[in-house]
């Protein structure tokens, strides 16, 4: 016979052992984090008004994890001038040197990996990027296992940002011409699994506190390359940045006129303007619970 319990019967039961367990072992309660995901903001023009579409009342540390060398600028290059004209601080870091960015036989993967570490470091400067890191895994071969996210972690917890940027592990299609790479998509999964819970939990690669690192948490997560943007930010007036920029990727982007004409094309009529260009953004902003 299958005997049903009332539920307050079920959930007294529940609370009994719940409460026996914590009076026995003395364990405390652990603080939760929630995530709530950001009401779609108004798209303004130029980075004076920044706080108010990003919300950002104070200057920010914001770090960029990607996996490439030119991710940062081509993903959004236009925010990252932007936010650093607005005097926000951005650093980057990048899972690989890029060692596969080439088909000349010519040249060995260390000689590409030297090429694209030359031309992002210049990019970035150009930008005013405060550091460059380059954490070597090869290109390519990308999985965002425990070892990688403890990597992530590390820096997360080194330089302690406000704000983290990657791109969206679920955009598997981001055109109809174009599948997304899959080191990409590794680059955002490792970060997402990396920002909650393990960088602000002490408990998660106990052998990091022991290098100094202590538990740091994220006050929002800003995911780039997305098909479900929630943020569109207005980057018209921090284009030419990014142009400038992504040219100094020469390795990669062919001849530059052609490369600059196709990236005028990118730009559309919007509002009955002539020239528009937006990037978007799903955001995360976490939230501490108390209690």
């Amino acid at each position: 016979m299958r005997i049903r319990l009332r539920r307050t019967t079920c959930q007294k039961l529940k609370d009994q052992t719940l409460n026996q367990v914590l009076s026995n072992d003395e364990v405390e309660k652990p603080v939760e984090r929630e995530v709530r995901r950001s009401k779609p903001l108004p798209v303004y023009k130029g980075y004076d008004l920044v706080e108010t579409n990003e919300n950002w009342l104070t200057t920010k540390n914001i770090l960029v994890v990607l996996a490439h060398p030119d991710d940062p600028e081509f993903f959004l290059g236009g925010s990252i001038a932007r936010w650093i004209k607005a005097g926000h601080h951005v650093r980057y870091v990048l899972l690989t040197r890029g060692d596969k960015g080439s088909n000349d036989p010519r040249l060995t993967a260390e000689q590409i990996a030297k090429i694209r570490i030359d031309e992002q470091r210049a990019a970035a400067e150009f930008l005013g990027v405060i550091s460059v890191d380059f954490l070597g895994y090869e290109d390519g071969y990308l999985i965002p296992d425990l070892e990688m996210r403890k990597a992530v972690v590390r820096f997360i917890r080194k330089y302690r940002p406000q704000i983290l940027v990657s791109c969206d592990p679920e955009n598997l299609f981001p055109s109809q011409q174009y599948v997304n790479h899959p080191d990409h998509r590794a680059a955002g999964q490792v970060v997402v699994d990396a920002v909650f819970p393990a960088a602000g939990n002490q408990f998660f690669f106990p052998e990091l506190l022991e290098e100094g690192y202590e538990p740091h948490e994220v006050e929002e997560l800003w995911l780039s390359l997305t098909g479900k943007p929630d943020v569109r930010l207005d980057v018209t007036a921090h284009w030419n940045d990014k142009l400038q920029a992504l040219k100094l990727h020469a390795s990669q982007i062919g001849d530059p006129r052609a490369f600059e004409k196709r990236m005028l094309e990118r730009a559309h009529s919007h509002q009955g303007k002539d020239f528009y260009v937006e990037e978007g953004f799903r955001r995360i902003i976490f939230r501490r619970i108390s209690g």
